[in-house]
C-alpha cells in the first residue's frame, strides 16, 4: 500500500506540474521592428550640404549624393503564422498601428507591436504609406498620428491637405552639392475648391511582404526583428536606374509619373517586387 501511495503521489506531482506550466506560458507578449536605414551596408549619417561626417553614395549611374534628412511611413502592419494565418496589427487605426521612422531621431527606428498572440510566425506584411481609405489628414479620428506627422520638423503631409506624405528626402547630390528633395504620397484629382470632385490619382501606397530569415516566436520570447531598409534603391533599384537632373530632382518640379519611377524603386512596383529597399536582417528570439 505505501508503494501505491507513493506512485499516487507522484502522479499528483507531475499532473500539477503540467497544469503549472501550461498556465504559466503566456498567451502573448511584444516584438519590436528595428528599422535600420542605410547605403548599401552602411548604415545613414545624415548631414548639411559640407558636412564631413554624412554617408555619402554613390548611384548607379555615378552620382554622388546624400542626405539631410530622411523619414517614411509605415502602416497597415501583418504578421504571417507558419500555419498561414495572418495576425493584423491595428491596420484600421494610425494612432497605433502606423508610424514615422525618422532617421534624424533614434527612438522611432523601433516601433514596439504589443499584445501579439503567442506563436511562432514567419512573415511580415507592411504598407509603406497609407492606404487610400485612411490617407486622410483626420485630427479627430487619429489625433496621435496626425500630431506626429504635422509636428514640429516632421511636416509629413501635403501643404494642400489631401493626404500625408509617405517618404521626404532631403539631401544633395553631385560635386557641387546641388539640392535633391524628393516627397512621396498617393496624389488626388479634381477641383482644389470642391473636395467633394477628388478621385484617386497616382496611388503611391506599397505593400511590403517579406519572409523572415529565422521563424519570430512570441512568448516566453519577445522578439525583435531588424528590417534594413536601402536607400541606394532610391537611384538604383531594381525596377528604375534614376539620373537627378531638370525635372525629377525637387518636388515642386518632379512629375506623378517622375514619383512614381522612386516609389516602384523604394517600395517595389507591387507586382514582381513586393520587397523594394526592405529586407530582413536578423531576427532575434
Amino acid at each position: 500500500m505505501k508503494k501505491s501511495k507513493n506512485y499516487s503521489v507522484l502522479g499528483l506531482s507531475l499532473l500539477l506540474l503540467i497544469s503549472c506550466s501550461k498556465s504559466d506560458e503566456p498567451v502573448a507578449n511584444s516584438m519590436t521592428l528595428h528599422f535600420n536605414n542605410t547605403f548599401k551596408d552602411n548604415t545613414i549619417i545624415l548631414g548639411s550640404a559640407a558636412s564631413a561626417e554624412a554617408s555619402v553614395n554613390t548611384s548607379a549611374s555615378g552620382q554622388r549624393h546624400h542626405f539631410s534628412e530622411l523619414r517614411y511611413v509605415i502602416s497597415n502592419i501583418r504578421l504571417v503564422k507558419v500555419d498561414g494565418s495572418e495576425m493584423p496589427y491595428h491596420i484600421a487605426d494610425l494612432d497605433k498601428g502606423a508610424a514615422v521612422i525618422d532617421q534624424s531621431k533614434p527612438a522611432t527606428l523601433d516601433f514596439e507591436l504589443t499584445n501579439i498572440p503567442s506563436g511562432t510566425y514567419k512573415q511580415i506584411k507592411f504598407g509603406l504609406g497609407v492606404q487610400s481609405a485612411l490617407n486622410t489628414l483626420d485630427q479627430v479620428r487619429f489625433p496621435t498620428f496626425y500630431a506626429i506627422a504635422g509636428a514640429n520638423d516632421t511636416k509629413m503631409m501635403w501643404e494642400w491637405g489631401t493626404g500625408y506624405r509617405f517618404t521626404k528626402i532631403e539631401g544633395f547630390y553631385g560635386t557641387d552639392n546641388q539640392t535633391l528633395s524628393i516627397h512621396t504620397g498617393s496624389t488626388v484629382e479634381g477641383t482644389e475648391s470642391d473636395p467633394s470632385s477628388y478621385v484617386q490619382g497616382v496611388d503611391a501606397y506599397r505593400d511590403i511582404v517579406l519572409d523572415l530569415s529565422t521563424h519570430a516566436i512570441v512568448g516566453q520570447n519577445a522578439p525583435r526583428i531588424t528590417i534594413k531598409a536601402d536607400f541606394d534603391n532610391l537611384l538604383s533599384g531594381k525596377t528604375n536606374t534614376i539620373s537627378l537632373g531638370d525635372g525629377n530632382a525637387t518636388p515642386n518640379v518632379h512629375t506623378a509619373r517622375n514619383m512614381t519611377l522612386y516609389v516602384d524603386n523604394l517600395g517595389g512596383d507591387g507586382t514582381t517586387d513586393l520587397t523594394g529597399m526592405f529586407s530582413i536582417s536578423a531576427v532575434a528570439n
